[in-house]
């Protein structure tokens, strides 16, 4: 059964939430977790894709849209619409919707910035792990420091 995390963030703009983003990637893939970030849609993947080139001037991490890119895949793919068959570490979830495939990983993380639709979205998200059995953890962040991470 996976572990939920939901980290919630003071900030309300997409950019406080994409650097939170970052920062766990870079922690996930330091530790050698195997990370696949769900997004809304190609937009969004995109826009993810574009900061984690450009994040920290120090850092690299290595990472692809899902199904793009070099065989094997790096350990971190960024998708939108798809199935990530061969992931089963860390689900990274973006998109409004809880997707069905979150089962077969061993942990999710979620997202949720100050903005109220972000928040409802994730109340509702909650409330399906919850009756789903999951243990579920809540970690409420301060601004996230770009230079620091």
């Amino acid at each position: 059964m996976a572990k939920i995390d939901f980290y919630i963030l003071e900030e309300n703009h997409e950019t406080a939430r994409l650097r939170l983003v970052c920062r766990l990637i870079e922690k996930a893939y330091k530790n050698r977790h195997r990370i696949y970030v769900h997004t809304e849609n190609q937009l969004a993947a995109h826009a993810l894709d574009e900061m984690l080139w450009t994040y920290r001037e120090d850092s690299f991490l290595p990472h692809n849209l899902y199904g793009d890119g070099p065989e094997p895949a790096p350990p971190i793919q960024i998708g939108f619409e798809q199935h990530p068959e061969k992931h089963r570490d860390i689900l990274i979830n973006l998109n409004s919707q809880v997707p069905a495939f979150y089962t077969q990983f061993a942990r999710v993380f979620e997202i949720v910035s100050a903005d109220a639709q972000v928040q409802s979205r994730s109340r509702e998200h909650f409330k399906q792990y919850r009756a789903e059995g999951h243990d579920i953890n809540t970690h409420k962040l301060q601004t996230v420091d770009e230079k620091n991470g």
